[in-house]
């Protein structure tokens, strides 16, 4: 009778440990060569439905069963749960197999590299502040796989803050009370005929802008009020207006450090004022560390950044508005490549005569189309302001709350007007001008256009169509402006894709004479090394068109803003003696010494 009991007891016990696990296998298919088409299906055996499925992914949901769209080359867990509390864990890799999906899955652990050290959250991990996002209520918000949802105030964006806060003060406000200087200049008031440089204060402007207005005024905004609401924008105005100041310096130094050659040609930018500058105050080996590794990052910034991610969505949003398919990307691709190769075998002066005519052509068509949307909508334009600035300080707790609408504006500004990352001040070296001082006016002028107006313009257009607010929209980027645009425009598609595409068009052009310079400051001034540079950067046009790029863009964001270490670690350096060439500068001006020549 004993036995009979224990033998119960055992059958019992392996019968509940045999069954307190679920079994749980996956199949995955994957019939493109394209990134982020595979489709993950997991299976359970045993337990009682309904299951619920916590994925590694924070953005997937717990009644997910089938995930489209996943990361190839990349690692996923998922723990199922029943309706009794019986749990079955899995991981697995998605193979990465063609050569696009190799190429993303290679760039990943860089990205994740470049995530954890350069865009930590320092005083997160100082313990001064909780990085819970919790609703109106005190209650911690959870992300859709069940996770605690969690914000983030990166380095680089701290960084940038500080910098651009730090030179508005130590300028004095430059950004608010030298507008009406800047314009002056820009309408050639101050010309100079004899002055040296490559080209004029609007074309080096114009060169400049092309290389900022573009797929991030687009793009960027529509992440940025999709993901943060219309909150974001306040932040994204107010980083606009304090990068004026970041610019005005950066510019500055540019033609004040710039070397030119016998034929007349300019070097300028961070590669150099870094070198020289520090050189001045006896830190000359810093001063050529940080001179090298700007060069190199920049460098890297115009393959992937300047080329490859403009040319992979011009050419999307021109295949998806056309149908095209197969190996149309490829051909797109070659005919962009041909067009840029054509325009800068002329150098900055074959740019600058294509750019001071597509920027204004672009800029206008793009802003008359945002009007025509705000001119439709005008009764609502003070609903959408009190949206904008309520949600800045209120956002709801789907957003991040205040703190993450903050980071999300303040970082979506950054890849929109380039401020403190130095890339425009390469352009403005070239300058026609005596005076360092006035370039810099020139300069901050380029976040007031590209960040405060292209910028707001786009997000009254999503907020009044309420695109990705409340409509449900399941598009991003610049496709979800292109919906927002179609809801009061005709043919709107077909305008944003010409619009689009003169924008990628005249940044990758801007970029291919960034890298350029620094090339040649890594290599040497020689016409090979230029040669080389322009021949490989014309491929990777070609190779952005015609393949999906998934981590490679993710590079291109992270390579871009760390522009910023080395860049403003020299303007923090030499803004003493920036703010003492202004003074002289306006009292030069005051006395007539530099006079107005129209």
């Amino acid at each position: 009778m004993n036995k009979l009991f224990l033998s119960l007891i055992i059958f019992t016990f392996f019968s509940q440990l045999g069954f307190s696990q679920l079994k749980v296998s996956h199949n995955i298919t994957d019939d493109s060569s394209e990134i982020e088409t595979a489709v993950i299906d997991i299976n359970v055996e045993g337990g009682a439905a309904p299951y619920k499925y916590y994925w590694s992914e924070k953005n997937i949901d717990t009644s997910t069963k089938t995930v489209k769209n996943a990361k190839e080359g990349k690692e996923y867990s998922v723990r199922v749960e029943d309706a009794a509390g019986l749990t079955g864990e899995l991981a697995f890799e998605v193979p990465a197999e063609s050569i696009p999906e190799k190429m993303s899955a290679a760039f990943a652990p860089i990205v994740g590299f470049m995530d954890e050290y350069f865009f930590f959250d320092p005083f997160y991990s100082l313990g001064l502040y909780d990085n819970q996002v919790k609703d109106a209520n005190g209650d911690i918000v959870l992300n859709p796989n069940g996770t605690v949802k969690t914000i983030k105030l990166p380095f680089m964006v701290i960084w940038l803050i500080l910098g651009a806060v730090f030179f508005t003060i130590r300028f004095g406000f430059i950004n608010i009370r030298g507008i009406k200087h800047s314009l002056r200049l820009v309408r050639g008031k101050y010309d100079e005929a004899d002055a040296k440089g490559e080209v004029t204060h609007f074309q080096a402007l114009a060169t400049a802008v092309s290389g900022t207005v573009g797929l991030g005024n687009i793009a960027g905004v529509a992440v940025a009020i999709s993901t943060g609401g219309p909150g974001a924008t306040f932040w994204i105005i107010l980083a606009g207006l304090l990068g004026m100041s970041s610019k005005f310096i950066e510019c500055t130094l540019g033609v004040k450090y710039r070397t030119v050659a016998e034929d007349g040609s300019i070097s300028g930018g961070p590669m150099e004022y870094l070198k020289k500058g520090f050189a001045e105050k006896g830190l000359g080996g810093l001063g050529k560390g940080l001179s090298v590794l700007y060069a190199l990052i920049i460098m890297l910034a115009a393959f992937a950044a300047g080329s490859m991610f403009q040319a992979n969505q011009a050419t999307a949003q021109l295949a998806s508005v056309t149908g095209l398919e197969g190996n149309a990307k490829t051909y797109i691709g070659i005919g962009i490549a041909v067009l840029v190769g054509i325009v800068i075998v002329g150098g900055l002066k074959g740019i600058a005569k294509v750019t001071d005519k597509v920027v204004p052509s672009m800029a206008g068509l793009y802003i008359l189309m945002c009007l025509i949307v705000v001119i439709a909508n005008i009764a609502n334009i003070g609903d959408a302001f009190s949206q904008i600035i309520g949600g800045a300080f209120e956002a709801d707790a789907m957003y991040g709350g205040f703190l993450g609408v903050l980071v999300l504006g303040f970082q979506r500004a950054a890849f929109s007007n380039e401020a403190g990352l130095g890339s425009a001040s390469i352009a403005h070296s070239a300058a026609k001008t005596k005076h360092p001082v006035a370039e810099g006016f020139v300069a901050l002028l380029e976040p007031f256009i590209d960040t405060v107006v292209v910028c707001t313009l786009t997000a009254l257009v999503l907020i009044f169509t309420g695109t990705g607010i409340t409509d449900g929209a399941t598009e991003t980027g610049s496709a979800l402006t292109a919906v927002a645009f179609s809801k009061v425009i005709p043919y709107a598609d077909v305008l944003l894709t010409i619009a689009i595409f003169l924008f990628a068009f005249s940044t990758i052009l801007t970029w291919s004479y960034y890298g350029t310079k620094a090339a040649q400051s890594l290599f040497g001034q020689k016409k090979i090394v230029e040669a080389v540079f322009k021949v490989v950067f014309l491929l990777t046009v070609i190779l952005g068109a015609s393949i999906g790029l998934g981590a490679v863009i993710d590079f291109a964001d992270m390579m871009f803003l760390t522009l910023a270490i080395p860049n403003l670690i020299g303007l923090y350096m030499m803004s003493g003696g920036v703010a003492k060439d202004l003074k002289t500068y306006f009292a030069k001006v005051k006395s007539g010494e530099i006079p107005q020549t129209k």
